[in-house]
């Protein structure tokens, strides 16, 4: 079955994935659908300094939007905002130092975030990682799973009453296709039995993030929630993490702004909140999260056992005796 996932998802993607699918797909576009001004409307973006990231930052600041970047990395994210501000001539875009792999930061700064603003419009979830050998972070979580799924999980849960009370809320998560070829594993979410594959690692906690956004649709209705997959795309995490796949590919890859075009839609176009809250969209439109005959539908006993784990896991977090809120270590706003 995984053969057959695999080989009908690599013949998608070549037709689908590549510049040239984004270029079919951009004959169909309505370009008024961007034709929009966000002054006074506020959104947070994690891995805001490269790739698909800076390239939603940088679309939107040129609209009027108020920009939270959210980064690991501090000298990255300030050439980032100075290029954002440069470009743009929108001077309100700020920096947020977090690292996304340290779930208690993120809550933390999530709480702090709560207190110094009175609203945010849309949340970006677009930081990730692969990382190709078991790595642990500080809590003892595996890495990859600690910053695709739980610190989107943290970040989301605890800026939801956030955005409930702010204006046309919407959350946006960046997955990708590689998704479809995994099935949510409810009874291994950190990939701890058998071999270690950092590449399906990775396919599988997007297919967490996509039963998550799913999830938090049913939840919360007042606000928009979406997942999408921006196609292969030419960034600095692609070459790095998967070099041969990134040199296979060349010139098919697609750029970071076409790769950032579904996620600024889905942020910014008064079409995209018209459509149904928890899908998974590619080049702007929903799309089924599984392939046909590939088996990758959980019950709803499995769903429900997922979320129970990650609210468990929060719990945990949350309760560390070294987390205090007002400690001088708490992420810093700039």
């Amino acid at each position: 079955m995984s053969l057959y996932r695999n080989a009908i998802w690599f013949l998608n993607g070549i037709n689908q994935y590549t510049r040239k699918g984004y270029e079919a797909a951009f004959r169909h576009f309505d370009p008024q659908d961007l034709d929009v001004c966000v002054v006074g409307r506020s959104f947070m973006i994690t891995g805001a300094n490269s790739g698909i990231g800076k390239a939603t930052a940088m679309a939107i600041a040129k609209k009027g939007g108020t920009i939270h970047m959210v980064c690991r990395n501090r000298d990255k994210a300030e050439e980032a905002r100075v290029d954002i501000v440069s470009e743009s001539g929108n001077t309100e875009v700020y920096i947020h130092i977090v690292d996304m792999s340290e779930t208690c930061k993120v809550w933390e700064f999530a709480e702090a975030f709560k207190k110094q603003y009175s609203s945010l419009n849309v949340l970006i979830n677009n930081a990730g990682c692969m990382v190709h050998k078991r790595e642990a972070n500080s809590e003892g979580l595996e890495k990859n799973f600690a910053t695709n799924t739980m610190g989107v999980y943290i970040l989301t849960q605890t800026l939801i009453p956030l955005l409930q009370k702010s204006r046309d809320p919407r959350v946006i998560t960046v997955s990708s296709g590689g998704m479809l070829v995994q099935k949510l594993r409810v009874d291994d979410l950190q990939s701890q039995k058998g071999y270690f594959d950092g590449v399906m690692v990775y396919a599988q906690n997007k297919r967490q993030q996509v039963v998550l956004t799913q999830q938090w649709a049913k939840a919360n209705p007042v606000i928009h929630f979406s997942a999408m997959h921006p196609g292969w795309v030419d960034t600095p995490a692609v070459s790095t993490s998967m070099p041969q796949f990134h040199q296979m590919m060349g010139e098919r890859l697609r750029s970071v702004a076409q790769g950032a075009d579904t996620v600024v839609w889905l942020a910014l176009s008064k079409a995209a909140a018209r459509t149904r809250s928890g899908q998974f969209f590619q080049d702007r439109v929903p799309v089924p999260a599984h392939l046909p005959l590939a088996w990758t539908h959980n019950s709803a006993a499995e769903i429900q056992s997922f979320m129970t784990q990650l609210e468990t896991l929060t719990r945990s977090i949350q309760s560390q005796p070294d987390v205090e809120l007002n400690s001088p270590s708490r992420p810093q706003f700039v």
